[in-house]
């Protein structure tokens, strides 16, 4: 079995522009690839079985997005390449680095690596869109893991534009608690009116976490660690929560205020990361176009 890595995301702001009829949220984020991992575990196999090899605390096996994108991938290959395609399967493990509730996309993440990895293994070549499609119908955040690229990201957060950004490090915060996106997002107190940027190219610093306010206040710990990280940069919440960073121009800057925090928070310091580091396994177009 080859472990793989499932980087994290940082949502540099994100925005509630409305809601559309189905209750999907259309959103304006930018997305920042960075260099913590969970690490996903693959060996493919010839008799259609797709497994887990071991538990993952707090995540069930009905429930698994590793497995379900594997699935979702047979199911696409069955529709273009027939009967031949019942036989694809895979031990799929994982070891978890990155909270679950934390807003670091760490499940999607770890369901685009399954897809990137079994395109490959299983010689499907289905091309970049087509593994966003169906990474679209496991989760919002999936596409972009495998756009693999820092991003502007509009519509539910599909729609994915290239963001040049200048390197930077993060220190993530991350409060002890496990925050339901659900919540947050059928809160009424979540405002839905947001104006959408219009500057480019983007500039760190600019918008807001318009989630924020309301995880806060379900939240403490959360508010807690954005009060104290507010003291030493640019604070701010990522996806719906929990974790929360800032970023610096300097590992040294980033390290020196990690080294201040209370003995009850913990956090980490990641670089910001330009590509994923399986982005060049699978072709823009070509091989695979539907």
């Amino acid at each position: 079995m080859d472990w793989h890595l499932a980087p994290a995301k940082l949502n540099l702001f994100l925005h509630v522009l409305g809601r559309r009829q189905d209750g999907y949220h259309l959103l304006q984020t930018a997305f920042r690839l960075i260099d913590r991992a969970d690490e996903v575990g693959i060996a493919a196999r010839d008799d259609g079985l797709i497994r887990r090899i071991d538990e993952t605390p707090g995540v069930e096996a009905e429930t698994d997005l590793c497995l379900r994108a594997a699935r979702a991938l047979r199911d696409k290959a069955l529709t273009r390449f027939g009967p031949a395609a019942e036989r694809l399967g895979a031990d799929i493990g994982l070891r978890k680095h990155l909270p679950i509730g934390g807003g670091l996309g760490g499940g999607s993440s770890d369901a685009a690596t399954v897809l990137l990895v079994l395109n490959r293994d299983w010689k499907l070549a289905f091309n970049r869109q087509d593994l966003m499609d169906i990474g679209l119908g496991l989760g919002a955040d999936v596409p972009v893991f495998i756009f693999g690229k820092s991003a502007l990201g509009e519509g539910v957060g599909e729609r994915l534009t290239p963001l040049s950004l200048p390197p930077a490090w993060y220190l993530v915060l991350m409060p002890q608690v496990s925050v339901s996106t659900k919540e947050i997002f059928s809160s009424s107190a979540l405002t839905r009116d947001t104006k959408p940027l219009k500057i480019r190219p983007f500039l760190p610093g600019q918008g807001k976490n318009d989630l924020a306010p309301v995880a806060t206040a379900l939240y403490p710990e959360i508010a807690g660690h954005l009060e104290w990280l507010s003291k030493h940069g640019d604070a701010r919440m990522t996806g719906s929560g929990a974790c929360v960073f800032a970023g610096f121009e300097t590992l040294a800057q980033a390290r020196a205020v990690e080294a201040q925090l209370p003995q009850a928070m913990q956090g980490f310091v990641a670089r910001g990361l330009d590509e994923h580091p399986l982005r060049e396994w699978v072709a823009d177009s070509g091989v695979g176009q539907a």
